[in-house]
């Protein structure tokens, strides 16, 4: 049976880089798959993956028909096997909705992939609605890391290095861009907490984890 399945984890466990495995895998036994994505660190109409793999796109705009697309699409002849969406987050609640008539009127598998919370550890609209809707969760296994060595669980935004917790839910940036402008980074939760990013960490001599150690 069809399903909608939905991939999720912070930022750096590999989300893109499967989506790209799972339509190479498709393609290579002869299916044809349509890709959605939303606002890729690539530009409009690409998916992209941080290990330097990128393919088209279609760039599933704001109040677009996802299912009206793929309809449009197959009523001129085009052959749909499966649907893959990278940056599903970003979706609309009501396209979350759209994905799921996909799977049940027009018997396609439906491959999500997005982040769970926000920078404020708040759920994206998006991404409740597919936990809400999907037959399946699945949290990937590869594990992002906190600069302090502990399994990341949450995204945090910085500007000038620093993290910020206000503000517009999404602003696209970027990983590795200039520390004057606005970035993500994954922390554990503890350091999610204390609002200390890699670069806060590094600014102190002693790191504010240490226990306090007086002297006899």
């Amino acid at each position: 049976m069809p399903e909608l399945v939905f991939f999720s984890g912070t930022m750096d466990c590999g989300k893109s880089t499967l989506a790209l495995q799972i339509g190479h895998n498709r393609s290579a036994r002869g299916l044809q798959g349509v890709i959605f994505t939303r606002d890729d660190r690539a530009g409009e109409g690409k998916l992209s993956s941080r290990l330097g793999l990128v393919t088209d796109a279609v760039e599933a705009a704001p109040g677009m028909d996802l299912y009206g697309y793929l309809v449009e699409q197959m009523s001129h002849g085009a052959k749909v096997d499966y649907v893959i969406v990278d940056e599903a987050q970003f979706l609309a609640p009501e396209q979350i909705d759209q994905l799921a008539r996909i799977v049940d009127d027009l018997d396609l598998d439906v491959f999500a992939f997005g982040i769970t919370t926000d920078f404020r550890t708040k759920l994206f609209p998006g991404s409740q609605r597919l936990i809400e809707l999907a037959d399946r969760v699945e949290t990937l296994q590869v594990e992002a890391m906190c600069w302090c060595g502990a399994r990341a669980t949450h995204n945090a935004r910085t500007l000038a290095g620093e993290m910020v917790v206000e503000g517009e839910q999404v602003v696209v940036g970027d990983v590795a861009g200039s520390a004057a402008e606005v970035g993500y980074e994954v922390l554990c939760r503890r350091h999610h907490r204390r609002r200390m990013t890699s670069a806060a960490a590094h600014a102190g001599a002693l790191s504010p984890d240490v226990l306090p150690v007086t002297s006899a």
